[in-house]
């Protein structure tokens, strides 16, 4: 479909933002699926840098036909102040993905990827409740992984990351709910059977492995959250071995799905 064929003054915008941003694969998959449900919209991405986002934002939200901003990195905990209202789990996380108007004007704001990531690991196969998992980067979609795995049920999750502050952050966070189901890990993956990938490591030609993986065996299911390369090292090396496996295309398609349910919410937002 051509979506782009429909553009008019009567088209509805949404945006999203990031740094970088040609990885994206939302704006095509987004507009589709609005238009499927019988919506004139279409999604822009806009390359935004870390220092810009709240000019942008705040510039941004003046504008009459622009219904809603999704985010991506690495935006996430920022966008998250810009929004007036936001469900519990994303109070719980400081960080949204996607943002829509609430009847005010103002923002009101989600993060799916968790509840997305754990949607499509299930497709692939893979059943977390009663397993040991480890949980690679806890930025902005980290984080949300990480609490929708205990959601989930997962027996124990160990949680690493380079920025020490920014992993004890969200350990400290997820122990107020989960007790010590939630623990400092390191990148050894010896001993869990579920891996999931949750930064840009694998993004760029000649990334190191986000984990060790001679360490891994047949067993362990490895998911990744990167688009772009659709298989990464780290997924082409676990096929390699036998592992199960879900691409970060796997997870786009579920967060896509929720995202659209959440910017056509009719329901009021609640603080």
């Amino acid at each position: 479909m051509n979506s782009y064929a429909t553009l008019s003054g009567e088209t509805r915008v949404l945006a999203i933002v990031g740094d970088p941003i040609a990885q994206v694969k939302s704006p095509a998959g987004v507009t589709q699926a609005l238009h499927e449900r019988g919506r004139d919209c279409v999604l822009v991405p806009i390359h935004v840098s870390p220092a810009d986002l709240d000019a942008f934002i705040t510039g941004a939200s003046v504008a009459k036909n622009l219904d809603g901003i999704l985010v991506t990195i690495p935006h996430k905990f920022d966008a998250y102040r810009h929004c007036a209202t936001a469900t519990e789990r994303a109070h719980f996380l400081g960080a949204v993905n996607t943002m829509r108007r609430n009847a005010d004007g103002t923002w009101h704001g989600d993060q799916l990827d968790g509840e997305g990531f754990v949607q499509g690991i299930r497709t692939a196969g893979c059943r977390p409740e009663g397993k040991r998992a480890l949980l690679v980067g806890a930025g902005g979609a980290g984080s949300a992984i990480a609490l929708a795995l205990l959601d989930a049920g997962v027996e124990s999750l160990a949680i690493h990351d380079g920025d020490i502050g920014r992993r004890d952050a969200l350990v400290n966070r997820l122990r107020t709910r989960y007790g010590d189901k939630a623990r400092v890990g390191s990148a050894d993956p010896s001993g869990c059977a579920v891996i999931v990938n949750a930064t840009p490591v694998g993004m760029r030609a000649g990334d190191p492995y986000p984990v060790p993986v001679e360490r891994l065996t047949r067993e362990v299911f490895v998911g990744d959250v990167i688009t772009r390369p659709e298989v990464t090292p780290l997924i082409a090396a676990a096929r390699k071995l036998g592992c199960g496996t879900q691409i970060g295309t796997g997870m786009f398609v579920a967060v896509r799905d929720l995202i659209v349910d959440f910017l056509l919410e009719a329901e009021p937002a609640t603080a």
